[in-house]
């Protein structure tokens, strides 16, 4: 049998939608909500889909005048590992996206930016969560102090692309925002992908 192309597929996703008829909250945390919904599926039937809220995050990709990357090595206690990340943080309420990457940037690692672009919008956990990570471009970075939160503790330094490449296949880096934004800057390096400048 020979599988049908993107192009063959209906379209829309009316076919493919599932409906909300009711819902409860099962958790409140700090910052995450979880939620269960009954939903309607496509072929009328009845399902539960459990999920998380997530008030939305930005990831920035900082480039040094040399060309290496800035990143953080900090301890993730969910999968208890000390992993490699470039620089992100959660918006606070009614934060721009922008906003909140250039107050990242330099809360963590002291570097402000002259200029910035972005990148893309990413979605890391689809099936489980409403989480959005807005990955952006900061360069001409000027170096001054971190003021990390008084819960934070992490590890600044920089490393060239081809590092960075050598790390995700290697599996030393698995963290999503990281990867993704690895293969996008080896594609921009090339001149196969821009930025959206920022104004």
């Amino acid at each position: 049998m020979t599988e049908k192309s993107f192009q063959d597929l209906p379209s829309g996703d009316q076919h493919l939608r599932e409906e909300r008829i009711s819902g409860e909250d099962i958790y409140g945390g700090i910052f995450l909500k979880m939620k269960r919904d009954k939903v309607s599926l496509p072929d009328g039937q009845e399902t539960v889909r459990e999920y998380l809220t997530h008030p939305g995050a930005v990831a920035i990709v900082a480039l040094l005048e040399d060309g290496r990357v800035l990143l953080e090595r900090q301890y993730r206690y969910p999968i208890a590992k000390a992993c490699i990340e470039i620089p992100a943080g959660k918006l606070d309420p009614n934060e721009s996206p922008l906003v909140c990457a250039q107050r990242e940037l330099t809360e963590e690692t002291g570097y402000t930016a002259k200029k910035w672009s972005y990148i893309r919008r990413i979605h890391p956990v689809i099936s489980y969560s409403t989480e959005f990570i807005d990955i952006y471009l900061a360069e001409d970075l000027v170096p001054g102090a971190s003021h990390l939160d008084e819960e934070e503790f992490l590890d600044v330094f920089a490393a060239p692309l081809e590092q960075l490449i050598t790390w995700v296949e290697e599996g030393e880096i698995t963290d999503v925002k990281t990867t993704i934004s690895t293969y996008w800057l080896d594609r921009y390096r090339r001149g196969l992908v821009h930025p959206q400048p920022i104004k």
